[in-house]
């Protein structure tokens, strides 16, 4: 059969990436308690596309994955953008996979146990000269307490919800529950899935006692991050979902 895909271009115009995106696929990654852990990601996949070129071949791009679905780790990441490369024929190669991750924790009081879903992303590229870059990127959920809000009520102060994100590039392999962690020491409080009344008790009065600005948390998440030698670049956001407010406080540290 003819393939039109394989036909030339003559317009001279390369494309800096082609491919697949919003793919939902089952994997498991790597996971520190159990060993690994199965989800469903969601994974675009790209590489260059020369300017004599007419087209790609899309249905390769799943053929890959699909090779790799029984555990995609960031060592295995350096795999699949190798042979993405190989297989199609391209010098560029990027692929981003996000993926809901669970976590079992423990109330503070009663220890009732319940799982934690964190969004996570993990970025690749491999340029032609076989360099790799990847990024893990973690999502943690808070909560805070406004200081300004707590000073001047004569009872209560007003706090909600919030979001961490974390980017990191890093020298030796770490774990998603390695940020998670460190997130959630900074924050005035952390999320549970399951709380009875005496865990309720405690995480409103912990973060009562522990108010913070979004400033606040960005920074303290930056300090931890930057007394870590393992991790050699980072980017990190803090917002909250304003419980008085229409809008959400942001800051973002980048270093």
């Amino acid at each position: 059969m003819i393939d039109i895909q394989n036909q030339p271009d003559f317009r001279k115009i390369p494309i800096n990436k082609v491919g697949i995106k919003g793919l939902k696929y089952p994997i498991k990654v790597l996971d520190k308690t159990t060993g690994l852990q199965s989800t469903v990601a969601q994974i675009s996949m790209y590489v260059d596309l020369p300017h004599h070129c007419k087209g790609t071949h899309m249905s390769r791009f799943v053929e890959i994955l699909h090779l790799f679905r029984a555990k995609v780790s960031l060592e295995s990441l350096t795999n699949i953008l190798k042979d993405m490369k190989k297989i199609l024929g391209a010098k560029s190669s990027h692929i981003e996979i996000t993926f809901p991750y669970f976590i079992e924790k423990k109330s503070p009081r009663t220890n009732s146990k319940g799982l934690m879903d964190y969004t996570c992303s993990i970025i690749g590229s491999s340029n032609g000269k076989n360099e790799t870059d990847i990024i893990l990127k973690v999502a943690v959920p808070i909560t805070s307490v406004c200081p300004c809000s707590k000073e001047i009520s004569e009872y209560g102060a007003h706090n909600q919800r919030g979001e961490v994100l974390v980017s990191t590039r890093f020298d030796k392999f770490i774990w998603i529950e390695e940020i998670v962690n460190l997130v959630e020491a900074t924050a005035s409080c952390d999320i549970f899935s399951v709380l009875k009344r005496q865990d309720e008790k405690f995480v409103t009065e912990k973060a009562y006692e522990n108010p913070k600005f979004v400033e606040d948390i960005a920074r303290d998440v930056a300090k931890e991050l930057m007394a870590d030698k393992n991790i050699t670049w980072f980017s990190v956001s803090a917002e909250n979902f304003e419980s008085i407010h229409n809008h959400s406080a942001y800051a973002y540290i980048e270093k």
